[in-house]
């Protein structure tokens, strides 16, 4: 009787433990980084995380974001899209989820404050740091920081993030049902912490901001880098600083500045380099940029940058120069997409990606958004330019009307400029792609404010915008404004209104028709390509063979046409667009758009082969 009593007892004992949900893990972030470039003092917050869906929305009212119990939810790790693998339509549409991650401080550390850097949520973000809201974002593929306030020097916090990925026809890729119910889309929505999360360490003098310019006048010239840096105070009582600056091995330091408390000043440094080294497709020579600030005899915030010495205009004639030589780029778009990652890809799928450009040939690459920062650091390296855009894509007239949306997207463009900017393999900032060719008063506004706030952030890069290729299309004065003009031509793959497009023999002519309307801008063809995703005969689309011998044909009209700077396939590889998309093939295979050189799995199809041969007989630099 005794031992059966006890027996009795360890099983309910064993079975309210069971009950109990595990407490969740506590760590402190790394002192390492996913990319070398920006802000020193960051910590990476890896390891394991919690994660949990939210299909009602039901959590803000739930206490999600102040309960300590760990029940309902799930480990994770960050990077994450929660529906990597999920193609339904309730997938497209969006849900909201939920991240948290219990963690310390590291240790030793003893800033004047802390800041959380997310490098991507998608859509919007609400961030709780131990029950109290600190704050909210909206917009993905670009960083945002927020003040780590009522953070605990001693003992847990906890960080918790909703995040909401439905978007409206307002938003930034815009998100809107088709005339069949189902839901559209560029690309496929995935939601989640894309991209990494660090917690920074702000200094008594952080340096915010970094922007290292070079400036080249002439290609045997000298040259001098223009470091001007953001010092910002998070205390109260001014102080007095400077900032000093290194360029590859040149030293400098700033004039003291006065920052005063809770506010900003600028600082900034120029430093002669007698014979520089260039930095160009083929030759991508890259500076150490290394500025702190100094406090009287302390340090404040750092960063890191490789830079590049080189020139990006466009001359009377509408020829794109780097370094003064003319330019002849060839090369293919990349998406952020993997078969179980999702948009969450890791260093792996990154160098593999950029590989396979290198493999092509490429000496320039583009994409619907701005990608991930190390994905910027392997181009430098690599010395493949990077034509650099914000998803301000297809969106209406009716929505552009809004002041609202146009500040969204102006909004997007300033991060995208501030975040990439020291980068030499960026020279284009494209604010725009496909919008509706009848410009309508609130896309007027919007392009003009664009164009002007490229001109004031980073003059030493081209603005740029990307719009679909139609001949029925009547020239317009406000593209004008804009160094670059992208085209996406896909003449002999879609009809286009009208049929406009069928023949494919109107291509050439195009071009010269727009260089005769923009004779001034530098054209690039910014996307052409055809789907494939089977075997079949040369006069099939969606066929190997046909997808092939359609990129001989536009790659050599491009190669044979004095008025194209550039031409960049679309894509590199296979991607997701929508759970109906046939994007003209006759056998579609939903969502996956097949115009990819390469498969999503990274197998190579046979137009790769046939474009890397084309891309090598062009030299980037005339």
């Amino acid at each position: 009787m005794t031992r059966t009593l006890t027996s009795l007892c360890i099983a309910l004992t064993a079975a309210l433990v069971a009950a109990v949900p595990a407490p969740a893990q506590v760590s402190t972030p790394s002192n390492k980084v996913l990319y070398a470039d920006g802000h020193g003092g960051r910590y990476l917050m890896d390891g394991t995380w919690l994660f949990r869906l939210d299909p009602t929305g039901q959590g803000l009212a739930q206490g999600f974001a102040r309960s300590r119990s760990a029940a309902g939810w799930t480990p994770v790790t960050v990077p994450n899209a929660w529906n990597a693998t999920d193609l339904s339509d309730d997938s497209q549409r969006g849900t909201v989820g939920w991240y948290r991650k219990d963690f310390r401080l590291p240790r030793g550390a003893r800033p004047a404050a802390w800041a959380f850097r997310f490098e991507s949520v998608n859509y919007r973000a609400r961030v709780f740091l131990n029950g109290r809201e600190l704050g909210r974002h909206e917009g993905g593929y670009v960083p945002f920081e927020i003040p780590a306030r009522s953070i605990r020097r001693r003992g847990v916090n906890r960080l918790v993030i909703r995040v909401d990925n439905r978007r409206t026809s307002n938003d930034l890729p815009p998100g809107r049902n088709q005339a069949n119910g189902r839901p559209g889309g560029g690309w496929w929505n995935y939601g989640g912490l894309l991209r990494e999360v660090y917690l920074r360490r702000i200094e008594r003098v952080d340096l915010a901001e970094l922007f290292a310019r070079p400036v080249l006048p002439c290609r045997r010239c000298a040259a001098t880098v223009v470091v001007r840096g953001l010092l910002r105070n998070p205390g109260r009582r001014p102080q007095r600083a400077r900032l000093r600056v290194t360029v590859g091995g040149l030293r400098g330091v700033s004039p003291a500045v006065r920052v005063p408390g809770r506010g900003s000043r600028e600082a900034q440094v120029r430093i002669r380099i007698p014979d520089p080294r260039l930095w160009e497709p083929g030759d991508p020579e890259l500076y150490t940029v290394r500025a702190r600030v100094a406090v009287g005899r302390r340090s404040g915030g750092s960063w890191s940058a490789h830079i590049g010495v080189r020139s990006v205009r466009v001359d009377r004639n509408g020829r794109m120069r780097i370094n003064g030589r003319p330019v002849q780029l060839r090369g293919a778009s990349m998406h952020e997409d993997h078969p179980t990652l999702g948009a969450a890809l890791g260093r792996a799928e990154r160098r593999f990606n950029v590989s396979l450009l290198q493999e092509l040939g490429a000496t320039v690459t583009r994409a619907h958004y701005p990608l991930h920062p190390e994905t910027y650091e392997m181009l430098d390296r690599a010395g493949i330019l990077m034509w650099n855009q914000i998803p301000f894509y297809q969106l209406r007239n009716e929505a552009m009307r809004r002041k609202a949306v146009r500040d969204k997207g102006l909004r997007m463009l300033q991060d995208m400029i501030r975040r990439d900017r020291n980068h030499p393999s960026v020279f284009v900032w494209s604010v725009a792609n496909e919008l509706p060719t009848r410009i309508s008063a609130g896309q007027r506004i919007y392009l003009q404010a664009s164009a002007a706030l490229v001109r004031r952030l980073d003059p030493s890069r081209l603005s740029a915008i990307d719009f679909a290729g139609y001949p029925t299309a009547a020239p317009s004065a406000i593209y004008r404004q804009f160094d670059a003009l992208g085209v996406n031509s896909y003449f002999g793959w879609y009809p286009g209104p009208n049929g406009q497009i069928v023949d494919r023999e109107l291509l050439s002519p195009y071009i010269d028709q727009l260089h005769a309307y923009y004779p001034r801008e530098a054209l690039f063809v910014t996307e052409f390509g055809a789907e494939a995703n089977r075997d079949g005969p040369i006069d099939e689309k969606g066929t190997f063979a046909f997808q092939q011998e359609f990129m001989q044909f536009h790659v050599s009209t491009y190669d044979n046409n004095p008025n194209v700077n550039g031409a960049i396939a679309w894509i590199l590889r296979d991607f997701r667009v929508r759970p109906d998309w046939d994007g003209g093939n006759p056998v579609p295979e939903p969502p996956v758009n097949f115009k990819g050189l390469v498969t999503m799995d990274g197998q190579r199809k046979p137009a790769f082969e046939e474009t890397a041969r084309m891309y090598r007989n062009v030299e980037p630099l005339r």
